[in-house]
């Protein structure tokens, strides 16, 4: 995997699902060897993301406690804070490319971090936005599906 990667909120909330035990396998593995080296970056809206996520909608919700911890620790990664002009960036986005908002400010993050490496479950796996590329962690090479 390359350096200098950026994590979609799904990666992080994979890593508290029991419910998906192979992807949670593979977004630890992602965890330890990337974020281990400060290679993995978030941003503020992954983190809030995240909160929801995990308190909210997982079979086994995490307690407001537990999550408050998970985003002590997320919080010693590089992080992109979310600011007005990164906010227009992906209303442009959003406008010229057909990305979800949501979307949008995510890879804009990746973007402004200088990432080469979007891992992200949701968008197109493969898509090349300037130096950065969307990587499906858990689509098996040659995969066509």
């Amino acid at each position: 995997m390359s350096a200098n990667c950026f994590a979609d909120t799904n990666l992080l909330v994979y890593a508290f699902d029991s419910s998906e035990p192979a992807k949670q396998q593979i977004v630890l593995r992602i965890l330890e060897e990337q974020g281990g080296n400060g290679q993995l970056t978030l941003s503020t809206q992954v983190l809030q993301e995240f909160f929801v996520t995990v308190t909210r909608k997982l079979a086994k919700p995490l307690s407001i406690e537990d999550a408050y911890a998970c985003i002590q620790q997320f919080g010693v990664y590089p992080m992109v804070h979310i600011t007005p002009e990164l906010i227009l960036r992906a209303i442009s986005r959003t406008r010229d490319d057909a990305f979800s908002f949501w979307d949008s400010l995510i890879v804009e993050a990746a973007l402004q971090a200088g990432c080469q490496t979007l891992f992200s479950e949701d968008m197109q796996d493969g898509r090349r936005i300037g130096q950065l590329v969307i990587q499906n962690p858990f689509k098996l090479k040659g995969d066509t599906a």
